[in-house]
């Protein structure tokens, strides 16, 4: 993945953003979980957020995702889909991020497919360097997240308190979504078997691949691969 940042100081507060909860927001605990991951303090620039993915300003590609939280579903700034109403949506610099509040992949503008990681600055840049190595397969080989501090000079406690701060997710969070973005991709531009696709897309077993890809899409892998044969897969956004 390659750092980019079209807005210039828009990359140096990449987090969580949110406003405007609707009254159809999730109650109870979801609400409360929500809240704490979409905080002010970690915030991205909101309106400039919102300008751009009203505008599909392809631009910011990559550089954050849109929450629905009416349809608890996650989209790219240039989705095609009718843009959610302001008031209904939140902001995430990762796609990890949308997963770990509860939010699941467009089927329409595809969230694997983004380009690029956002270019952060100061701490975020050791941030961009460990999410560029964990795109490489860093953490598909057996090596762990004390590993890959380690190749970059720090605890695994700082590191893991950088990726809450700067991507809203853990590094194991992000590696495995990773994964499951590979997954998808191969599900449905290729005709690999689902065992070869697993594999490589850095899982180590197809119970895992299985388990990880249903908690993320709602629905096993093989409906994905169904609906390519038939209906464009947009219907089951």
């Amino acid at each position: 993945m390659s750092g980019h940042d079209p807005s210039g100081s828009a990359g140096e507060r990449l987090a969580v953003s949110g406003r405007g909860r609707p009254a159809s927001a999730p109650a109870g605990g979801s609400r409360a979980r929500l809240r704490t991951i979409v905080s002010d303090g970690l915030a991205l620039d909101w309106r400039r957020c919102n300008r751009a993915r009203i505008a599909r300003d392809a631009r910011f590609d990559g550089c954050f995702f849109t929450g629905v939280l009416t349809t608890r579903i996650y989209c790219r700034p240039v989705c095609p889909v009718k843009p959610a109403k302001s008031r209904n949506v939140v902001f995430f610099p990762t796609a990890a991020a949308a997963e770990r509040a509860g939010f699941r992949p467009c089927l329409r503008c595809r969230p694997e497919t983004a380009p690029g990681t956002p270019a952060w600055h100061g701490a975020g840049a050791t941030v961009s360097r460990a999410l560029r190595l964990i795109d490489r397969g860093f953490l598909d080989d057996g090596k762990t997240v004390e590993d890959l501090a380690n190749t970059l000079g720090m605890t695994a406690r700082h590191l893991r308190r950088l990726f809450l701060s700067h991507a809203g997710a853990s590094p194991v969070a992000v590696a495995t979504t990773r994964r499951v973005q590979r997954a998808k991709s191969l599900v449905q531009e290729t005709a690999m078997p689902m065992a070869a696709v697993a594999f490589a897309a850095g899982f180590s077993s197809i119970r895992r691949f299985n388990a990880a890809f249903r908690g993320v899409y709602r629905r096993p892998p093989t409906a994905i691969r169904r609906s390519r044969s038939g209906r464009d897969p947009s219907h089951l956004r």
